[in-house]
């Protein structure tokens, strides 16, 4: 269908829309129209995606004289996928009406391990190790060194695309990451080289939230796009946790260690070139002393750009007592050997960047400039040094990577030194971070950068907390509730079991075996009425552990495989992909199964549970992070004192948000039904309750809110009984659900809202 949203026609490949998704629609283009950034959340399961998409581009269409171009970022490669499987749809659609003008072309983008056709390349196990084998057949050097010597490998599909130069370059159209390694193998070009190279000139861009948001990556990446753009973050409820990420390091013993064995090598590498080629070490010294101008032949020898952001790198030369190679190692030995004194401590220790470079600058004489200058000059280095196995020098790049940003930044971060993790105190693990606590540092270039920055989410709630957080100023911020012609979702709050205990998972009450008890009879009782597939989410994996093994000893949890098989996720992705595929296989052939998931953890992120693979949700107590961490006690009195946020508003908020996305998993379109209990008595207080999302507390009944196990049960039964009922679609009984081309029309006429409401 088409139709017109002011002075923009709208192109949307179905025949019928959602009322939520043309509000939808209307808001994101108040926000394009202003050039400003809006916080959007809505329902899932309502087709955001799509919504976004459809407007977009066909904004962009409305106005030729200045292309909006988008660049989509997504936070697993599966949803780039998926996001890309609808542009297709949307793109011919739109081609069918409009010819050859509609034409885009649209790219995913992701690493070397995802894009590769080269066997050889692949045959490496992790994404470093791709790099690595990939930068060995395509760096500058080494190819010069083929051009003299047949014999040395190289990458055919490279080279090929290098041969091709100006004329390598994507025909219009959609590409997800099969389609473009289909392409290369049929061209023979490089797929990841020509989508690096393509970026500049698509319509759309979808990649990982890294490639704008870690300045190590956007540095390479993003640093071309044009300023009209338009920035969408999809499923951005965590996005302030991202943004921390980014600008964090980690330094354990194991790090240190690495880093001596690289620099042992580097030196001797070092002696290599000054007996062969004096030469190419001075010529590195010279191009010092004029600045860091020369950056590698950027096409192919880039490695990741500097940690810091952009505005905050120094364009100066180098200090004088690192520009020779040899004075550059001795300073990093100083630096790794003051870590490793550092690392050797019994108690916790917390200071400040300024306090730690003072510390450092006092005990190993290296000053602030020095340290942020470290990663460029090491990047010089292993340029000059011609060092293609670049996966193994991961550990000096983490110790220059900590002092650029340590010699950078001097608020809005701590260094945290812990002699071991304080859930296994007798493990002896020291660890010293560098944590960020101000989200708003890493996506500040962006909001900076770029006219529009769309935030989405069907979990957002309290949106209000997001503008601080990240520190700016939406133009738009709205929440969308869901339109149903039946109530097909079912939230219940369940604060005791059937014998009246309360049941929580508060500190002091988690260990106490009437809780576990009253949960596994929860359990048991809910797969004996509930057909197909039940996903049970736990607070952390320890808590999950213990709980099993009570209910394994009790015989819950045979009582509970009389009805349903159950499966487990655990912190290895594959055994969890392989449990979920069974899982899948016993909802779908009828046995019906369990599926025991943590909160926070993969499959609470990113996987559907969809129609019988989800018909009920538990989420057992309240996801709070464990409050004792130093690294969020840190963050917590940052966010206090820089933002006014109340450490217990954050907690919670951060916990609800964890809550919601966990039970948002089973509802996943309109014709879907699902319950979902939330089981812990923390839940009845309204201050904590009212965090959740408007689209469930909407459907959240004041007789579902303090249940017992067997008043839940009840409400179970009596709900499936009304969902086994016929199901009309397009909500003949007064509300509608489903919009049709006449009926916008009509909406155009009238106003808007008489039709929706």
């Amino acid at each position: 269908m088409k139709f017109q949203i002011e002075d923009v026609t709208v192109y949307f490949p179905y025949d019928n829309i959602y009322p939520e998704q043309y509000s939808y629609m209307i808001e994101l283009k108040r926000a394009l129209d202003a050039k400003g950034h809006c916080l959007l959340e809505m329902p899932t399961g309502t087709g955001k995606t799509i919504a976004l998409l459809s407007l977009i581009t066909s904004y962009s269409l409305s106005k030729p004289q200045s292309q909006v171009k988008l660049i989509y970022c997504t936070r697993t490669v599966h949803e780039m996928e998926k996001t890309l499987a609808e542009l297709k749809l949307l793109h011919n659609y739109q081609i069918k009406h409009l010819g050859p003008a509609a034409r885009i072309l649209a790219i995913g983008l992701s690493s070397r391990k995802n894009l590769c056709v080269n066997p050889t390349v692949l045959a490496a196990e992790n994404r470093d190790s791709v790099d690595a084998a990939c930068r060995k057949l395509t760096a500058s050097w080494v190819r010069a060194m083929a051009a003299e010597n047949p014999n040395v490998p190289t990458c055919e599909f490279f080279e090929n695309y290098e041969r091709a130069a100006s004329a390598a370059v994507l025909p219009p159209g959609v590409y997800t990451l099969q389609d473009l390694r289909a392409y290369g193998k049929e061209t023979g070009w490089c797929p990841y080289f020509l989508a690096r190279h393509m970026v500049q000139f698509a319509n759309v861009v979808v990649y990982s939230y890294q490639y704008l948001l870690d300045p190590k990556v956007a540095g390479i990446i993003s640093k071309e796009m044009q300023k009209e753009s338009v920035v969408v973050f999809d499923e951005a409820h965590n996005i302030d946790n991202v943004c921390i990420e980014a600008l964090s390091v980690s330094v354990r013993t194991k790090t240190l260690d690495g880093a001596s064995r690289n620099l042992s090598r580097i030196t001797q590498e070092i002696e290599r070139f000054k007996a062969t080629d004096a030469g190419r070490l001075r010529a590195e010294y010279n191009r010092l002393v004029e600045g860091l101008a020369h950056r590698g032949n950027l096409a192919t020898d880039t490695w990741l750009a500097n940690p810091a952001l952009p505005d905050d790198i120094l364009k100066e030369a180098v200090p004088g007592n690192i520009r020779r190679a040899e004075h550059f190692l001795h300073v990093l030995r100083r630096l790794v050997q003051y870590l490793r004194g550092r690392l050797d401590t019994e108690n916790v220790e917390k200071e400040s960047p300024i306090n730690f470079v003072a510390s450092l600058n006092t005990h190993a004489g290296i000053d602030q400039k020095t340290l942020k200058f470290c990663y460029d000059r090491l990047h010089s280095l292993m340029l000059t040094l011609e060092i293609t196995d670049t996966d193994e020098f991961l550990h000096i790049q983490t110790i220059c990577d900590f002092a650029t940003l340590v010699g950078t930044y001097s608020r809005g971060f701590s260094i945290i030194i812990e002699p071991f993790d304080e859930r296994m105190p007798h493990i002896p693990d020291p660890v010293l971070q560098l944590s960020c606590h101000d989200a708003s540092l890493a996506i500040k270039p962006v909001f900076d950068r770029f006219q529009s920055v769309v935030i989405t989410s069907g979990t957002l709630s309290p949106i209000d907390l997001y503008p601080r957080l990240l520190n700016f100023h939406p133009v738009v911020s709205r929440s969308f509730t869901m339109s149903l012609t039946r109530d097909c979702i079912c939230p219940m709050v369940l604060t005791r079991g059937s014998d009246q205990l309360p049941v929580s998972t508060k500190f002091d009450m988690r260990s106490d075996p009437g809780v576990a008890r009253n949960y596994g009879k929860l359990l048991v009782e809910m797969v004996s009425v509930v057909p197909d597939g039940i996903v049970c989410f736990f607070v952390s994996y320890s808590y999950m552990d213990g709980i099993i093994n009570s209910w394994n000893e009790t015989g819950v949890l045979k009582d509970i495989m009389q009805h349903k098989l159950v499966f487990i996720e655990t912190q290895d992705v594959v055994e969890t992909t392989l449990a979920l595929d069974n899982y899948r296989r016993a909802c779908d052939c009828g046995r019906g199964a369990v599926f025991f998931s943590v909160a926070r953890g993969k499959v609470a992120e990113g996987i559907d549970f969809d129609r019988h693979y989800g018909r009920l949700v538990i989420m057992f107590g309240i996801p709070f992070q464990y409050t004792l961490s130093k690294i969020l006690i840190a963050r917590l009195e940052y966010l206090r004192d820089t933002f006014q946020i109340k450490e217990g508003d954050f907690l919670t908020f951060d916990a609800l948000r964890q809550a919601a996305q966990c039970v948002g998993r089973v509802i996943r379109s309109k014709a879907d039904y699902g319950m979902m209990i939330f089981a812990d008595k923390r839940y009845s207080r309204h201050d904590k309750r009212s965090k959740l999302p408007g689209w469930i507390l909407s459907h959240l009944r004041d007789a579902n809110l303090n249940l017992s196990t067997d008043m839940a049960l009840h409400i179970a039964r009596e709900f499936l009984r009304k969902m086994a009922q016929p199901y009309d679609k397009t909500g003949s009984g007064g509300r509608k659900t489903l919009l049709s081309q006449e009926d916008l029309e009509k909406m155009a006429e009238n106003g808007v809202q008489e039709m929706l409401y």
